[in-house]
């Protein structure tokens, strides 16, 4: 029986914003508490896109994370990841459901309860709910649900609900307040001066705010 997904704090890579080569952020960002990686790169052909995907593979691997893909589950499956996560105009969840093994793990991002609820009878392992704040790193700012938008998803939907979109110190507390079983950042440990540090600071408040 597969076993129920779990990350608190959850890094989407974005090599455009790195202030460093995306593997040193990665293995100072798990170092710092992030339990869960997903990659993810839009603008890059699929060999170089499966060459970076087994050098974070090979990283998180060594410290036990999950490796999740975006998008890609060519690339999820060509790396044997942990999982892929799929947006609401990538492949059905249903038919991606047939093509990958029944380990591995399949998130979808969702902005709205029906989103959610669909995304949960289709089989999907967890939810990425979002965008909760305006972010530097989603161009549309219409799918903006805030804490209240997130609370309500949260409510339909028996599922892990991983929040992303604006995450960053000063709000993360809020968030997890506001339901969320997980907070995924990219800005927030991506372009920080020690991804680390982030981290690390970033897992001490979903800590006390969830009372551990």
């Amino acid at each position: 029986m597969k076993a129920r997904f779990k990350a608190l704090l959850y890094l989407v890579t974005d090599r455009q914003l790195a202030r460093r080569p995306i593997e040193v952020v990665v293995e100072e960002a798990i170092k710092g508490g992030v339990d869960c990686v997903q990659l993810r790169e839009k603008n890059i052909n699929t060999r170089e896109f499966v060459e970076i995907a087994h050098t974070i593979k090979y990283i998180t691997d060594r410290y036990n994370v999950p490796l999740i893909i975006n998008d890609r589950i060519d690339v999820a499956l060509a790396v044997d990841a942990y999982g892929v996560h799929l947006g609401q105009d990538d492949m059905p969840l249903k038919k991606a459901r047939s093509i990958v093994p029944h380990s591995m793990i399949i998130g979808i991002s969702v902005s709205t309860v029906n989103e959610a609820i669909e995304a949960e009878e289709n089989g999907a392992d967890y939810i990425g709910a979002g965008s909760i704040f305006t972010t530097s790193t989603k161009d549309d700012i219409s799918g903006i649900i805030g804490l209240e938008g997130l609370q309500e998803i949260k409510k339909a939907v028996k599922i892990p609900v991983i929040a992303i979109g604006g995450i960053q110190i000063h709000n993360a507390e809020s968030v997890v307040q506001h339901g969320a079983d997980g907070i995924a950042v990219v800005s927030a440990i991506v372009s920080s001066e020690s991804p680390y540090e982030a981290s690390r600071t970033l897992k001490g408040i979903i800590s006390v705010a969830k009372g551990t």
